[in-house]
């Protein structure tokens, strides 16, 4: 006994029916979600009215679906055990993973891509649905029913994938390599199969080729408006190579081996492409995919498939002045390309990012391109000429379709709505087409924005750098100044009767004026002035209003066209008999576009000259801060070396001094010098005497070589007064009278006048004293002071003698 019919409502258990998701061939897919997990499962069930025969594909397909497993074939999954009862007729259910994105017939009923989509869906098309139909090709299966209401949407990762579903008519080979019926779609069908003639997997070439071309352009290819049945006796007879027919106005079929314009296709894709609807459009199935490979086995469509989607296409878009890199190429390639088209020369070339970065030079031109990611649209690198800072305008005004431009030029003439409707599509692209120039362009100007903002961070930082090392050297200028000037003071307060030195002196002097002359190198608030005015224009140039996006009425403009063109879709559906109407409110449309689209161009080139001309300042200040730094750098160095050799004469001075001050104390300590120096002044009335200067007996500019050689001679005397008191030992019967022994042997013995006098004659008669040692001696300050009246005259013994002797020794020896 049958079943009771599927209730809308039905849950299962855990799972909640959510919406009907669509109709297949078979039956219909609904939607489940499971309670707890929030897992999400498309489930396809067969409709009762099925025929043996389409139990049977019903059943068939399910089996090759659990034998799948590619990531552009949708999944099959296990059925819940709580919907097992909810199956018809004994039918098993069919489980499948959702893909929550929607079909590729939504994609294409948006009315911004009646002319097609965008280049990276349609590469993401080619690289995903391509993959799915030759693994299925492997498996030897032909799907027979490729249309965009059988590829699905999937969001994996954050990148949309296209997955093959429906594979209700699809053919087992194993079966047999000819295949005889077939019930499906009809516009996307290899013309074999709607002829009822035996096909082989070709008719998946057919029917893909179909999908890419609509999906290039927003049409299909071969007069869209009629029926398979109609356009079939007349395209049958098209070149190998035509990949499009129309009808023109008189009813004529015209072929074309090109895909029509408008589309969103770059020039080097737009060639290639051609090149595989070519293959694959071929009306003979036997020649259709051209021939296999002797190295891969595979058609030479595939071939071409691979060409595309394995490189980048390089293309520059002169609307916005951007151009698409290719891979593998080094970045002076490209911009050997580039000039070779725009004539602008490499080193006036600088090549931004969207983030305001520049190409590096090291590394490939395709430094821009993300992994995984095609499609000009995708990337692009934007252009600006070095040598200019004024843009007038865009490179090229972007092209108007004729079909547009007729109803422009005659907005009144009134055409049937199937006409208006594949005309008024053309006019819906190029208002979109408009809008996301400005769009480009903008972002462009934004790029050369945020470029600035990294040159104007590179120059605060150089501007800090550089008033760092400036008040370093005004600290280190300000020391040395104020030393030198000190310097100067005290040696002028000495120089007379101190220590002089004209070379010293006028060093001095020098290295005072070039301190002076030093600060002027560290001043560098001219330079600060400029840079502070132009951070101020830069943050005037982040506040204008022309920094952010002017789009609104265009966006609005867009809104209305899209409107009015699903008014006319929704008139085509129902359309009376020879309706009628003109393009008044459409022409309305696109000429307001225009001139919007002129103002805000306006808007922005002047806004972009004023962002060029503040980055051109910072680029001419960049050597004149480096020059200034260098400067200031030099000049710390400078008197870094001026500081050094100062401290260096110092310490040249002062071990001048200690060597003078040592020679001074050498003779201060000589014994001669002390007692002929007393006797003289003993022998004079005790009158206080006024003590001289300190310094006048500091030694003259020549007396450091004659130092060593009076201490010299004062070891010979001493040597010589030893052999003297000997001498006084073996005579023992006379007295010898020495004042100054006197005094350090602490006795007083009265000498007679007359042997003291006979003593001096001894010693002059002897040459004992030299003139240069007396003449040193006497202008030595006595050793006692002027005031002590004369010792009285002592009358020594041998023993006294030999005392005063030996003291002298030490304390000589002490000294020395």
């Amino acid at each position: 006994m049958e079943k009771p019919p599927f209730r809308q409502n039905q849950n299962c258990g855990d799972w909640e029916l959510k919406e009907r998701l669509g109709m297949g061939g078979f039956g219909n897919v609904y939607l489940y979600q499971h309670h707890v997990t929030n897992e999400k499962l498309a489930l396809k069930m067969c409709r009762l009215e099925l025929t043996p025969r389409n139990k049977d594909r019903w059943t068939r397909e399910i089996q090759i679906m659990k034998k799948l497993n590619h990531i552009n074939v949708v999944t099959a999954r296990d059925v819940p055990d709580e919907m097992l009862d909810i199956s018809l007729n004994g039918l098993p259910l069919l489980a499948m993973e959702y893909c929550s994105r929607g079909d590729l017939r939504k994609i294409l009923s948006k009315p911004e891509n009646c002319c097609g989509l965008k280049e990276s869906e349609v590469l993401s098309l080619l690289n995903d649905v391509g993959s799915g139909i030759q693994y299925l090709h492997e498996n030897k299966i032909i799907h027979r029913d490729l249309k965009p209401e059988n590829i699905v949407l999937q969001d994996i990762n954050g990148k949309l994938v296209h997955k093959i579903i429906d594979l209700g008519y699809a053919k087992d080979l194993d079966q047999g390599s000819l295949c005889t019926s077939f019930v499906g779609t009809l516009q996307y069908l290899a013309p074999e199969l709607f002829e009822n003639k035996p096909y082989t997997v070709t008719v998946d070439y057919w029917s893909f080729g179909t999908m890419v071309f609509e999906c290039s352009c927003g049409f299909r290819p071969f007069l869209h408006n009629l029926q398979p049945v109609q356009w079939a006796s007349k395209v049958r007879n098209k070149g190998p190579k035509d990949i499009m027919a129309v009808e023109d106005v008189n009813g004529e079929v015209k072929f074309s081996t090109h895909l029509p314009y408008p589309n969103n296709l770059s020039r080097t894709l737009l060639e290639l492409l051609e090149t595989l609807l070519q293959l694959m459009l071929k009306w003979d199935p036997i020649l259709r995919g051209g021939k296999l490979s002797v190295d891969t086995k595979r058609p030479k469509c595939f071939e071409v498939l691979e060409q595309i989607l394995s490189r980048p296409h390089p293309e520059h878009d002169h609307r916005s002045g951007s151009l698409l890199p290719a891979h593998p190429e080094s970045l002076h390639s490209l911009q050997k390309r580039i000039e070779g088209e725009t004539k602008i020369e490499v080193v006036n070339q600088e090549l931004l990012q969207e983030t305001g970065v520049s190409l590096d030079p090291r590394k490939p031109a395709a430094q821009c391109v993300l992994d995984g990611v095609r499609g000009w649209d995708s990337y692009i690198v934007y252009l600006f000429d070095k040598s200019i800072t004024t843009y007038s305008g865009p490179f090229s005004a972007r092209q108007l379709p004729d079909k547009v431009n007729t109803i422009v030029q005659e907005a009144k003439t009134q055409l049937p709505l199937v006409v208006l409707k594949k005309v008024w599509g053309e006019a819906v692209s190029y208002i979109c087409g408009l809008k996301e120039d400005y769009s480009r362009l903008f972002q462009g100007q934004r790029a050369a924005m945020l470029s600035l903002l990294r040159y104007n961070t590179n120059l605060t930082r150089c501007k800090n750098s550089m008033f760092g090392f400036s008040q370093q050297l005004k600290a280190k200028l300000d020391f040395f100044k104020s030393s030198i000037q000190y310097d100067l003071e005290k040696y002028s307060d000495q120089m007379h009767y101190g220590i002089s030195s004209e070379k010293m002196l006028k060093a001095w002097q020098e290295n005072e004026e070039r301190a002076a002359a030093f600060a002027q190198v560290a001043e560098v608030s001219h330079l600060d002035d400029e840079i502070m005015a132009l951070h101020s224009e830069i943050v005037e140039l982040q506040r204008s209003p022309y920094a952010r996006r002017q789009a609104d009425k265009m966006e609005q403009l867009e809104e209305k066209a899209i409107e009015l063109y699903k008014q006319l879709k929704m008139k085509c559906k129902t359309p009376e008999p020879d309706v009628s109407s003109d393009s008044s409110e459409m022409v309305k449309a696109i000429i307001q576009t225009v001139q919007n689209q002129d103002k805000v161009l306006k808007d922005l080139y002047t806004h972009l000259k004023k962002i060029l001309f503040s980055k051109q300042k910072i680029i001419d200040l960049f050597p004149r801060i480096e020059k200034t730094l260098e400067s200031i750098k030099d000049a710390d160095n400078t008197v870094m070396q001026m500081q050094i050799k100062r401290q260096r004469e110092f310490w040249h001075l002062l071990k001048i001094a200690c060597a003078q001050n040592s020679s001074r104390n050498s003779i201060a300590a000589s014994p001669e010098s002390s007692n002929l120096l007393q006797v003289s002044q003993w022998s004079q009335s005790a009158q206080p005497v006024s003590s001289p200067h300190p310094l006048t007996s500091l030694p003259g500019p020549n007396d450091s070589d004659a130092a060593p050689r009076l201490l010299q001679e004062n070891q010979k005397y001493l040597t010589q007064l030893t052999s003297l008191m000997q001498e006084a030992a073996d005579d023992q019967n006379k007295s010898i009278v020495v004042s100054s022994l006197a005094l350090f042997c602490g006795e007083r013995p009265r000498l007679e006048l007359d042997e003291i006098r006979n003593f001096n004659h001894k010693v002059k008669k002897e040459k004992r004293v030299s003139t240069v040692a007396s003449s040193s001696i006497l202008h030595r300050p006595p050793l006692l002071p002027s005031s002590l009246p004369p010792p009285p005259v002592l009358r020594l013994t041998l023993k006294t003698v030999s005392r005063a002797a030996s003291r002298f020794v030490q304390l000589y020896t002490d000294f020395t």
